[in-house]
């Protein structure tokens, strides 16, 4: 079974949070949270528009299905409700690394303490279930709250890849590259563990 197809079949959770892939009849509640102006500040895609979410949501469906994506939603265990979404993608098994990414959550989801024990569940499962030998992360440089999440789940910033893409505004976005080596993920995932999510 490939890292994708583990992937695709996997429901990860703690007691924080749950996520699995996403499903068709999500549509409605995964729109309920999406449509906030922000969380789309520093993304490659807008959406301002139930089409805009459409096309988004479509999107993600399509990636799953044709094995480029793993899109899950997460599941605030509080009160049962989808929270937002997180990713692995650019799933490269032979070279032994995979992205987390395309990772929102909704207005009233922010803050709440779901990032990182999200987070840390993306990452178990990539190094222990998986196998991985690196994990990635990139965001927009301007993206300051977005690298100090980074930062704090334990990440190593590696450098700024100039004019990375276009983004919907006209701008060309330099991407900043942050990683979690297999050496590193022990003392990762003991930091994870440890500290209250209060805050992310």
């Amino acid at each position: 079974m490939t890292w994708f197809d583990k992937a695709a079949a996997a429901t990860l959770e703690n007691g924080r949070v749950l996520l699995r892939p996403v499903r068709e009849d999500d549509r409605d509640a995964v729109r309920a949270v999406a449509m906030d102006p922000e969380i789309w500040r520093y993304f490659v895609s807008r959406v301002d528009t139930d089409d805009d979410f459409d096309r988004f949501f479509e999107a993600m469906l399509a990636d799953l299905a044709a094995g480029r994506r793993v899109p899950f939603v997460v599941v605030d265990r509080s009160c049962d409700q989808i929270a937002g979404s997180m990713s692995y993608g650019n799933l490269n098994e032979s070279d032994g690394r995979l992205e987390i990414g395309w990772s929102w959550l909704g207005r009233e989801f922010r803050g709440r303490g779901i990032n990182r024990p999200t987070k840390h569940l993306l990452l178990g499962f990539a190094f222990d279930t998986l196998g991985a030998q690196r994990v990635e992360f990139k965001t927009d440089v301007l993206n300051l709250q977005a690298r100090a999440g980074l930062r704090g789940i334990g990440a190593t910033e590696e450098g700024v890849l100039r004019s990375f893409n276009p983004m919907p505004d006209g701008r060309r976005r330099d991407a900043v590259f942050y990683s979690v080596l297999r050496a590193e993920w022990p003392e990762v995932d003991r930091r994870l563990a440890a500290e209250p999510a209060t805050a992310s």
